[in-house]
């Protein structure tokens, strides 16, 4: 997956549980899409309960600056 979402720094509140606002590509395919109490959509504060499967993998690379390939990120 290499939407920018999905790469994007992380936020104070995202996890390895939960992300800031949506992390998914296209949330329209979502299967928890606007679901109340689950959906950063829905939720007066943008916090999701479902983000994609694989999305604690990613969080620890954005975690410790690698990127999606394993190379250092760029930190300004």
């Amino acid at each position: 997956m290499k939407s920018t979402a999905f790469n994007a720094p992380l936020h104070s509140l995202d996890s390895e549980t939960q992300t800031y606002g949506c992390r998914y590509a296209n949330p329209d395919f979502c299967a928890k899409n606007r679901l109340p109490k689950i959906c950063a959509l829905v939720r007066a504060d943008k916090i999701c309960y479902a983000p994609p499967h694989f999305w604690p993998r990613q969080f620890k690379k954005l975690k410790t600056g690698k990127s999606e390939t394993g190379t250092p990120q760029n930190r300004h």
